[in-house]
């Protein structure tokens, strides 16, 4: 019996491997292994030369917990409000404002774009949070900049492509969303555990590249005059309007949520209209507009609702197997405690984002893991931040990082594929000690939440 739960996770990965969509897998898997482990095929004359380890009639309430996961939780409403938003405020035409105004900036220090880009990235990442949208804008408008200038292009690239990805980690995230209905803690909760590292990670990629400027000015020059530097009161002028949508989203959505005012599905909600808004007062909004928006906003969200279906069926085929008892055994069981439960976790996710997208990861593997870690009494919240550090890793790690491939469709020839790759290393590695330091200094996470 044990071989069976086994068995189910090489054929959902071989699944995946070969292309097939991953809700799909999930499903077909589901379904292949109900066949042959159930008493289905046997009950309809069908012999099979081994004893059926289940009953096929359990899998009946497969559709009531659909239901439940999907129609009837609130938390998951917050999904497709700040899906829109993301997408919405993409168009506004706010990061385009952002990019031109921080360049201004801070050029004319060494490494000075290279850090605006990152500073934009954490300013879009707490008002949009999607990555192709950042990464992609990012990409077209700073890019050449930087290159002109005489930037390293795997400097460049690698910063824009990390930079870029800070909106997963930054609040209002939608991995954070996931991820606290997965793991059943409040999202609201796992929002404020994440700003202090989000903010940590940006300090250390600005610092990264301050100390490469300065170790090798030839790789980040400071820029000439021609690009433009702030001078007179209409660039102040600028950097106010430039600055405020974005910081007022974030009052609007964060502070509504950390003073307690609204919940983060209902946050999201007030976050869609604010990035509506923001449209019209840019002169963007138009009837293509929203039919734009709200097609990505449903193709985005099916994406994440037909992954959740597809391991919702999983999950409970693997359960009526025995997994989840082998698995919460096995890992609770280890040498160690807790310390080896977290190394290993932090590895088998780092690994799995090479190959897997974090939607992929989060509802697969995160609810396998949720019991040991409640038997071995880990904060759900800190090891919450831990798996969305490593998620976030996920989309610059080759080959399938997400940021490599939007980055690479964005940049045309400026960039090769192997400048993109060798590029992200570093950040990579920033990332990695990010991880280190959250694992070792557990308040990073755990101290703001205590006091809100």
């Amino acid at each position: 019996m044990t071989l069976w739960p086994v068995a189910m996770l090489p054929v959902l990965l071989l699944l995946m491997l070969s292309g097939y969509p991953a809700a799909f897998a999930l499903g077909a898997t589901a379904v292949l292994f109900t066949l042959l482990a159930s008493d289905l095929l046997p009950g309809i004359g069908l012999g099979l030369p081994w004893q059926p380890v289940f009953h096929a009639a359990e899998m009946h309430a497969v559709p009531q917990r659909l239901y439940g996961s999907i129609m009837e939780n609130y938390t998951l409403v917050a999904v497709p409000f700040f899906v829109f938003m993301g997408v919405m405020l993409e168009r506004s035409g706010l990061a385009e404002a952002l990019l031109r105004t921080m360049g201004r900036l801070f050029g004319r220090l060494r490494g000075g774009l290279a850090i605006s880009v990152v500073l934009v990235g954490v300013l879009l990442g707490a008002s949009t949070g999607v990555v192709g949208a950042s990464v992609v804008t990012m990409a077209v408008l700073a890019l050449p900049v930087m290159l002109r200038q005489g930037y390293d292009p795997r400097l460049a690239g690698g910063t824009i492509a990390a930079s870029g990805t800070m909106g997963q980690l930054i609040p209002p995230s939608l991995v954070l969303i996931i991820l606290g209905d997965q793991m059943g803690v409040n999202v609201g909760q796992l929002f404020v555990g994440a700003i202090v590292p989000g903010l940590l990670l940006a300090a250390l990629y600005a610092c990264w590249i301050a100390l490469l400027a300065w170790r090798r000015p030839a790789l980040a020059p400071a820029t000439d005059h021609a690009e433009g530097s702030p001078s007179g009161g209409s660039f102040y002028l600028a950097l106010v309007v430039s600055l405020a949508p974005p910081l007022l989203l974030m009052i609007l959505v964060l502070g509504s949520i950390l003073a307690g005012i609204a919940s983060p599905t209902e946050a999201g909600a007030l976050g869609a209209i604010g990035a509506t808004l923001l449209a019209l007062a840019n002169g963007r909004l138009t009837l293509e507009t929203l039919r734009q928006v709200g097609a990505s906003t449903v193709r985005l969200s099916s994406i994440v609702f037909m992954v959740l279906i597809g391991a919702t069926a999983f999950a409970a085929v693997f359960g009526a197997l025995d997994g989840q008892a082998l698995v919460t055994e096995s890992l609770s069981g280890l040498p160690g405690g807790q310390w080896t439960f977290i190394l290993l976790v932090t590895l088998i996710v780092f690994l799995l984002g090479f190959f897997l997208d974090f939607i992929e990861i989060s509802f697969i593997v995160v609810p396998l893991i949720v019991p040991a870690a409640l038997a071995l009494g880990v904060d759900p919240l800190w090891l919450g931040i831990l798996i969305a550090l490593n998620l976030q890793a996920s989309f610059l790690t080759p080959p399938l990082g997400f940021s490599l491939f939007y980055l690479r469709g964005a940049a045309g020839d400026l960039l090769t594929t192997l400048d993109i790759y060798r590029g992200v290393m570093p950040f990579i590695g920033l990332q990695l000690l990010l991880i280190v330091l959250v694992m070792v200094f557990p308040g990073l996470v755990l101290w703001l939440p205590e006091r809100v």
